[in-house]
């Protein structure tokens, strides 16, 4: 099963349209095309657009879309699962492995939680979990928001002053309120960084009528934990002309109310009236650590949002013991893949260039991440290539 996103945001949009389905939108937004990179050549997945409001999901009660939040999202997903599995019986008791990106860092443990938890309450294991892997995900709010000041320091999108300025002046437990003076580091750390796409730095931006508000490194961490538009926000623009076509929406078997109204990638009513939000989900991570699941993170390295130092400081906060010193992995090509560390109970993957939507920026090792993952295999060293030869 793949979530991704923000509050608000579509898995179909961005899981299937532009990282990891069958097929992509064209660029006219008026066809697809094949993905010769597609995640289903490993595994059957599942997309879900959660929680209730985002991309074609509904309530028969138009109230419901104003009060989502982490816990009821987390009890939806799990009815959800329940009944998708009596509707589809054949894959009852396979194996189940959850996966996502950005806030999907609380969507998958957590609904891994509510899963472990049913099991145990009720004895029913039709949903047959057996791990979940998260990347550049949202984990913890002090060590994101230390992690995203410290990459914006190192990679030089801000000067020496601005970054000890934001240390002394902003509260890294929370950017919902901050104080007049962290406002005001914040937006002269906005503007150093200047208009790049945050979400993959060295890549060029997108010039288009929405892609400056994106593009802002700071502005979005104001609210914690609720992120801005996806990367790259041009194949975002494809996707809102194909998932609006009639044809596409017929054939998708879309509520014809539904489709009435425009949909769009991410709902912004539904991140605006986001009820709960935990600080931090890393005592999630202890609990089912010691369930037993195999547990991954992984992170590109290019992302300023979620970026790889947030993640590292998350998991030197839960003091696993190292099981697999930090080493590089290689692709098929034989070139560094990125740099994997295994923990006990938990196995960390980055990966060299990618941004904050690894699929979309290098599908290649994306794939060689996902195959590797759900064979509980190491991720593959120079020799695994040269023996293959």
């Amino acid at each position: 099963m793949k979530d991704t996103a923000r509050p608000g945001c579509s898995s179909i949009a961005f899981g299937v349209g532009e990282e990891v389905g069958p097929f992509h939108v064209n660029a006219d937004g008026k066809g697809v095309h094949m993905n010769p990179y597609s995640w289903n050549q490993v595994a059957n997945i599942l997309f879900v657009d959660s929680p209730v409001g985002v991309g074609y999901s509904y309530s028969n009660t138009s109230a419901d879309i104003l009060s989502n939040g982490d816990e009821r999202t987390a009890k939806d997903s799990l009815v959800f699962l329940t009944k998708w599995l009596k509707r589809f019986p054949q894959y009852k008791e396979r194996e189940f492995y959850l996966t996502g990106e950005s806030y999907a860092g609380h969507y998958v443990p957590q609904l891994a939680q509510a899963i472990k938890r049913h099991h145990e309450a009720t004895g029913d294991k039709t949903i047959n979990l057996k791990g979940y892997m998260v990347g550049n995900a949202l984990t913890d709010d002090f060590h994101d928001h230390y992690g995203i000041f410290q990459y914006m320091w190192t990679t030089g999108l801000i000067s020496d002053q601005t970054y000890k300025l934001l240390n002394i002046f902003c509260d890294f437990e929370s950017f919902v309120h901050t104080s007049p003076q962290c406002d005001k580091i914040l937006d002269i750390a906005s503007t150093e960084a200047g208009n790049i796409d945050s979400y993959s730095i060295f890549t060029p931006t997108c010039h288009s009528s929405f892609a400056s508000s994106r593009n802002k490194v700071v502005k979005r961490l104001r609210s914690a934990g609720k992120m801005g538009e996806q990367y790259d926000p041009c194949t975002e623009q494809h996707s809102i002309v194909y998932f609006n076509l009639h044809e596409v929406q017929k054939a998708l078997h879309v509520n014809p109310v539904i489709g009435k109204s425009k949909w769009e990638t991410c709902s912004e009513v539904i991140n605006t009236n986001w009820k709960d939000c935990d600080r931090s989900v890393l005592h999630i991570y202890h609990e089912l650590i010691q369930y037993g699941l195999r547990i991954w993170m992984f992170s590109g390295d290019t992302d300023a949002v979620i970026p790889v130092t947030s993640t590292r400081y998350s998991i030197d906060a839960l003091k696993l013991p190292t099981v697999t010193p930090w080493h590089a992995w290689y692709d098929d090509d034989g070139e560094v893949g990125g740099w994997t560390q295994g923990y006990k109970g938990l196995n960390f993957v980055t990966v060299r260039g990618a941004g904050h939507e690894v699929p979309l920026h290098r599908p290649k090792q994306a794939l060689t991440l996902i195959k590797s993952f759900l064979a509980g295999s190491p991720m593959p060293v120079l020799s695994d290539l040269r023996s293959d030869m």
